[in-house]
């Protein structure tokens, strides 16, 4: 799913209607919130038009003034945080979340992201901006796809390559999003893109993906089950790709055998962004526009995202009428799907009647102390520590010298699906500031990257007469915009609006960003002129410019930069400029898109400036990696080791390859942070290195998450959710979907990081385990238990994982996890870790498709990561004396 965080990215809403619909009969005492909902659901769309009805089968639904129904748009991302137009609070990406093992943490997270969720919602009733995407009770999230190939620019939204960890990953989250009470969420949670969605980005509108049943059921759905069967989610986000001929916005297999069918679903399902148009456009299963709409509501799609409705189009609905009338679907298809949004729509309380609905949220909650808190908490336990000579925890007094083009670095830390104004951002440079001493710490400019372009902070920006910020204005349109666009022709359309010469507002904002949500006045359709000046806090050179679309932007006075034209997720437009500390540099950015202010401080000699810095340090940091910008979803950007938002090669830019060779021979120990959403080639900071931090994309706190466990005021706990492998000459091709040659269940080479794992400052034992089969036999489920000792001598945690080797039978993997704890303890504590296997945890999947239990010898270890890793473990064997089948 593409996201748009521009004002073209908005839909406005004319006039705020009433909460309240019609009054209707009190539900009986015995009804459930779901059977009520639905029963109001379906008397409200019984007094609907057939005109009226049509345009709510869009992502924005109209508001329908006669009936008190207000405008709403589905459209709500929350992966990692909630996306609005104040400074929410972004939590690690979900990579890194999945690197933490902690599903409990994930839970705490998702809660935390529905109340901001929550928050925008209700300042979007108190401002009259109802419709605009983020604005919704309900979101597109989590991502529950496998991360199957490394190349995947999207792999960083998941949890990782592991179908059991992203399961229980995902329940946490949909628990948390939800609330206590399914029946009543607090916001719905859509767990995407169902399914066997993993790339490439390139085809993902037209791939025809052709799976196994092995795979499919063993790799691709378990997760997606459990987020149905389990945690009760409201909602499902159907796929771009077709599955063995069939899209997945008009799959009988997955949308009707097994989601409404074995699964028991009875929420609503939403369409990937223009997945229904693919269906006829890309996919050309159906003929023409009506023909799709017609495959996609009958096989159970009950909301359409269309793209545009980014730019207020309308006359989408013409598609459905027209397949009425030639009667390929009939006006009961039309209603299921309405009573299935509305009664979601009672049942989350946007529409009321329904007793019991949660209070609402004020906006202060957004980006409370306590999310910041949480968001810190979080950071340093998705970081993976895999390798340490003993430089680490970094001593008392010593004199770091931070390298690499990171190591400043403020954009990357967000990873993707998230807002340009999360809370403040935490830089490694920054954080290691804060927690060692002063004149510790020494910053090496890197030379221009294409990791350049983090947003200007907002303490560099001073109004026009001298106040912190910009001042900004905000122009409605001279005369209304169409009322529709057309969508082959809509750049020339919005570029041909003309605008007000005096402002509908004026104020002062911190920095260049959307933060207009709460400006009634304001038309979706605007133009804002942001001016003041930069004031650079330190003299050198830097490159200037912005990101974004539909805007441009002067400089000292003069044209700097023009990204008219430019896609909302190319790489910045900058130019590099020398700044004088303190000067007052003027600057004007004029935008009827989104766009960011974004820089870099750079260096023209950083191998001169290398070698100085190392000879004045005793450790050098450096701070290494990608960003979403570069792995990223279906972008424009080619570039040496990326194409269309996914990776060619596992390498790091070869600026950064030759850097971390120049510091390694000046001879000073070197420590590795990478910030990456994927796997990366590590073999030769393995070998070369003293020391290596993985730190994901970690949110924005995660400068100071990385300095508290270098300085080792707190230990690394987290471990990989992913196989780190030496090249992709390792693997299959990446249009292959077999798991065959694939993850650590079935990859037969030697990885340079194996899946799980990760080292501590302190060391673990296990004790021996204990295996006590359930009544009537093992079939019936396992109870596994042993002690955990902290045999070192310092405090720590680790994170006790369960494997099991299956019996000899074709489709089982060679090792599969089934349960994972963290634990934390003090120097010579002991404590019991037990898990209890279901049958289904026992389960593997026989080649040709067949969950079971399958009849033989089994072994199951418990430890600090996989058997056979060089790591702390213990084994013991069980038998099973019959097969036992698993329902789909």
């Amino acid at each position: 799913m593409r996201i748009w965080t521009g004002i073209s990215a908005v839909v406005a809403l004319a006039a705020l209607a009433p909460l309240t619909v019609a009054a209707q009969a009190a539900p009986a005492a015995s009804q459930t919130a779901t059977d009520a909902a639905t029963a109001k659901a379906e008397a409200l769309v019984a007094r609907m038009t057939l005109a009226e009805k049509l345009p709510q089968l869009l992502n924005v639904a109209p508001a329908i003034p006669r009936l008190g129904i207000p405008r709403y748009n589905w459209w709500t991302e929350s992966l990692h945080g909630a996306l609005g137009t104040l400074p929410t609070t972004n939590f690690p990406e979900p990579i890194g979340l999945g690197a933490s093992f902690d599903a409990p943490l994930v839970k705490r997270v998702a809660a935390a992201i529905s109340t901001e969720v929550r928050g925008l919602h209700t300042l979007a009733r108190q401002t009259g901006r109802l419709g605009r995407i983020g604005t919704g009770l309900d979101t597109w999230s989590p991502n529950l796809n496998i991360f199957r190939d490394p190349r995947w620019g999207r792999g960083q939204e998941t949890y990782g390559e592991d179908p059991f960890l992203t399961a229980r990953m995902g329940v946490a989250f949909v628990e948390g999003m939800q609330g206590p009470n399914p029946d009543r969420p607090e916001v719905i949670a859509t767990p995407k893109h169902f399914a066997v969605h993993n790339g490439p980005e390139s085809t993902r509108h037209e791939a025809n993906v052709f799976v196994s049943k092995h795979d499919l059921v063993d790799t691709y759905l378990p997760a997606f089950r459990a987020a149905i069967t389990e945690a009760k989610a409201g909602s499902v986000m159907c796929a771009y790709n077709r599955i063995d001929g069939q899209p997945a916005c008009a799959n009988d297999m997955l949308l009707k055998h097994y989601l409404r069918g074995a699964w028991g679903f009875t929420g609503y399902v939403v369409s990937d962004c223009d997945a229904v148009k693919d269906i006829s456009d890309h996919h050309h299963y159906a003929p023409d526009g009506a023909a799709a709409v017609a495959a996609a509501v009958r096989a159970g799609v009950d909301n359409e995202c269309n793209g545009a409705t980014l730019s207020d189009t309308a006359g989408l609905e013409d598609r459905y009428s027209e397949a009425l009338q030639r009667d390929l679907i009939s006006v009961a298809d039309i209603d299921r799907a309405l009573v299935r949004l509305f009664a979601a729509r009672y049942r989350v309380g946007d529409l009321a009647g329904l007793p019991g609905t949660a209070p609402a949220v004020p906006p202060s909650a957004i980006g409370s102390a306590a999310n910041s808190q949480l968001a810190l908490d979080a950071a340093q336990k998705t970081l993976v520590l895999l390798k340490n000579d003993g430089v680490l925890p970094l001593k008392a007094g010593v004199k770091v010298a931070v390298i690499g083009p990171l190591g400043d670095a403020t954009r990357v830390l967000r990873g993707n699906y998230s807002s340009p104004l999360s809370g403040t951002p935490v830089s490694v440079l920054d954080g290691l500031r804060q927690v060692l001493a002063a004149g510790q710490v020494t910053l090496v400019p890197f030379g221009p990257s294409i990791t350049d372009g983090d947003r200007v902070p907002t303490a560099v920006l001073q109004t026009p007469d001298g106040k912190p910020g910009l001042l900004a204005r905000y122009y409605n349109p001279v005369t209304p915009p169409p009322a529709k666009f057309d969508a082959a022709d809509m750049a020339k359309q919005l570029a041909a609006i003309r605008y007000q010469a005096k402002p509908v507002v004026s104020r002062i904002e911190p920095d260049v960003g959307q933060r207009d949500l709460d400006l009634a006045k304001v038309n979706h359709h605007h133009r804002t002129v942001w001016t003041g000046f930069l004031v650079p806090p330190e003299s050198g050179t830097y490159r200037l410019g912005l990101s974004g679309t539909r805007g441009t932007m002067s400089f000292n006075g003069a044209a700097f930069v023009d990204r008219t034209h430019s896609a909302w997720n190319d790489l910045a437009t900058m130019k590099t400029v020398t700044l004088e500390r303190g000067h007052r540099y003027p600057i004007t950015v004029e935008v009827t898109g989104h766009v960011d202010l974004a820089w870099k401080r750079i260096s023209t000699t950083p191998e001169a400036d290398l070698d100085r810095a190392a000879a004045q340090a005793d450790v050098l940091v450096a701070v290494v990696g990608l960003t979403s910008d570069l792995e990223a979803e279906e972008t424009g950007v080619s570039v040496p080791g990326f194409a269309g938002g996914d990776k060619t090669t596992l390498d790091l830019p070869a600026d950064q390859i030759a850097m971390l060779k120049r510091a390694k021979a000046t001879g000073k120990p070197l420590v590795v942070v990478a910030m990456n959403g994927s796997p990366i080639d590590l073999a030769w900071s393995k070998q070369n290195a003293a020391a290596i931090l993985e730190a994901w994309y970690p949110g924005q706190s995660g400068g100071l998450a990385i300095a508290n466990v270098l300085s080792g005021k707190t230990d690394p706990g987290g471990r990989l959710p992913l196989t780190f492998y030496r090249s992709v000459a390792d693997l299959p091709p990446f249009g292959d979907y077999r798991m065959e040659g694939r993850t650590y269940r079935y990859f037969k080479g030697e990885p340079v990081y194996p899946f799980g794992f990760g080292l501590s400052y302190t060391e673990f034992t296990y004790g021996p385990l204990q295996v006590t089969p359930a009544a009537g036999g093992a079939a019936n489920g396992l109870h596994v238990s042993t002690v955990v000792t902290n045999a070192g001598q310092r405090e720590g945690g680790d994170v006790a994982q369960l494997y099991l080797r299956f019996p000899n039978i074709p489709g089982a993997p060679q090792v599969a996890l089934r349960g994972f704890q963290r634990v934390a303890l003090k120097p010579g504590e002991t404590r019991t870790v037990s898990f209890d296997l279901s049958p289904r945890d026992l389960s593997a999947v026989t080649a040709d498709g067949q969950r079971e239990v399958m009849q033989g010898d089994y072994t199951v270890s418990v430890g600090s990561g996989q058997p056979d890793t060089g790591v702390a473990t213990r084994e013991a064997r069980f038998s099973v004396d019959r097969a036992v089948v698993m329902p789909d």
